[in-house]
């Protein structure tokens, strides 16, 4: 059946205009855009200039990212990493408030951190390096006040699927079920408490003073000296 448009008999069309066809109403769509093939018919040429500036400004921001990792590299004593899948932005908030000021807590990618870690002790960190984690860099010899806050915190917010990915310390590498090492560390108050109590006992507890970690050696040593500068040297 032929299709057939209605005109009225009084009116004629101008004499320069076109004949109204079925091929002259109804416009090509792919005709009319591979004849003109401009910026608002190619989706290629409008967005390719945005996606460039957006590529730009994430590799900015990967950048930064790791030049914050390698500063708080130093001066630090302990990095741990925090399963964070399910964190809200206020949880995050809560539990900044809770650590000490010379602990931090930074979001990272693996990837962003691990480059940022790479040729260093801190390399130790890449068998926890799996999932979403958050990162505490502990600027303190005072591990255990540095990680309890965090602990308290799972806890209260019932958390238990949150729990450490590893840290590393010394250039050890500590898994998740050898934090208990790291939580009970004696505090430097103790081990000047010790230090003080050995000088005053037997000789074989001095040895087994002498025989503790390098670690705990060197805190005691420096106790010592510092103890002596106060008093003048008496």
């Amino acid at each position: 059946m032929e299709a057939t448009l209605f005109t009225f008999p009084s009116s004629k069309p101008p004499a320069s205009s076109q004949a109204l066809t079925l091929k002259t109403h109804f416009k090509n769509p792919l005709l009319t855009t591979a004849t003109r093939p401009n910026s608002s018919h190619c989706p290629t040429l409008r967005h390719k200039p945005h996606i460039s500036i957006r590529a730009a400004i994430s590799r900015t921001k990967k950048e930064e990212t790791v030049e914050t990792v390698k500063e708080q590299l130093q001066d630090c004593h302990l990095i741990a990493g925090i399963k964070y899948k399910g964190f809200t932005v206020k949880q995050f908030q809560e539990l900044r408030k809770t650590l000490p000021d010379t602990t931090k807590l930074l979001v990272a990618k693996n990837t962003l951190v691990f480059k940022a870690v790479e040729g260093t002790k801190w390399e130790a960190l890449k068998p926890c390096m799996k999932g979403m984690n958050a990162w505490l860099f502990v600027h303190s010899e005072e591990i255990p006040a540095a990680l309890k806050p965090y602990r308290t915190f799972q806890k209260e917010k019932k958390l238990e699927t949150n729990d450490f990915a590893g840290a590393v310390f010394e250039g050890k590498f500590f898994a998740p079920e050898e934090f208990k090492a790291l939580e009970t560390m004696p505090t430097r108050a103790e081990i000047y408490a010790q230090l003080l109590g050995s000088l005053k006992s037997p000789a074989s507890l001095v040895v087994g003073t002498l025989q503790a970690p390098a670690r705990d050696l060197v805190l005691v040593l420096k106790a010592y000296v510092k103890k002596l500068e106060e008093s003048g040297g008496q």
